[in-house]
């Protein structure tokens, strides 16, 4: 009995370290697309989960953005986001993982759930249970922990390289939907209507305040407010576009 109680406490010391480690990383990157999917930003699942982790206090840059000249010198310095996906014939199974650049895993989530048929709200509802993994995940600023790289060499002072601007990956501003929508409460989120009524957009609940999935019958991709104002954000030929709405809920 005393053996089992030892492995127990052993097992839940390296899962708080772990997740100790993993919150004292500022930065994040997450792929434009997970391996297990065709398109970019398919389901909206990937900035579902840049929104997420920069709810939680981290930066977050997309895999092809350009990044601070911190982690263009030194990728050790950032945690990489990777979804696994590993589904039943009735369930959709997914399982997010926070990597370091030599590719060992430092923290995993549980396996989110879920059982519905429908593939865009099924990816989506599991990829919020694996979430729920992450409830008290929080960056923790002053205490900065990277992997071990190798130290690069000193350059000559008379030829340093002008320094990676930091920037987010820039957004496409749309013209802005005029008309008033109207949100209608539906299982998991809302439907937007116009005055017609016609119903423009469906909206789906993620853990983060103010940040639905979204589908407009075209794109794919997150409704979010920012200074007091909702936007519709999507990718459009790898080109993020950012749509702003007028939405009474």
């Amino acid at each position: 009995m005393k053996r089992y109680v030892f492995i127990l406490f052993l097992a839940i010391s390296f899962s708080v370290q772990a997740q100790s480690n993993a919150t004292n990383y500022k930065y994040i990157i997450v792929p434009e697309k997970f391996s297990f999917l065709k398109q970019v930003n398919q389901y909206g699942l990937n900035t579902l989960t840049k929104a997420f982790f920069e709810e939680k206090g981290f930066t977050v840059y997309f895999d092809n953005s350009e990044i601070p000249e911190e982690i263009a010198t030194d990728r050790c310095k950032a945690l990489v986001v990777e979804v696994q996906e590993n589904n039943s014939m009735f369930v959709t199974n997914l399982t997010l993982l926070l990597k370091d650049c030599k590719g060992a895993v430092v923290i995993k989530s549980k396996a989110g759930k879920s059982r519905e048929k429908e593939y865009e709200t099924s990816y989506n509802l599991a990829l919020k249970d694996a979430f729920t993994s992450f409830n008290d995940f929080k960056y923790a600023a002053g205490n900065p922990t990277a992997a071990t790289s190798p130290t690069p060499a000193p350059a000559n002072a008379a030829a340093k390289t002008a320094p990676v601007p930091v920037n987010q990956p820039i957004a496409v501003e749309a013209a802005p939907q005029e008309a008033l929508l109207y949100a209608q409460p539906i299982n998991n989120g809302y439907q937007l209507i116009d005055a017609t009524p016609k119903i423009v957009m469906t909206l789906l609940k993620t853990s983060v305040a103010d940040c639905y999935i979204s589908n407009n019958g075209n794109a794919n991709g997150v409704i979010l407010k920012k200074s007091g104002s909702w936007f519709f954000e999507y990718y459009k030929n790898n080109v993020l576009v950012s749509e702003k709405l007028s939405i009474k809920f």
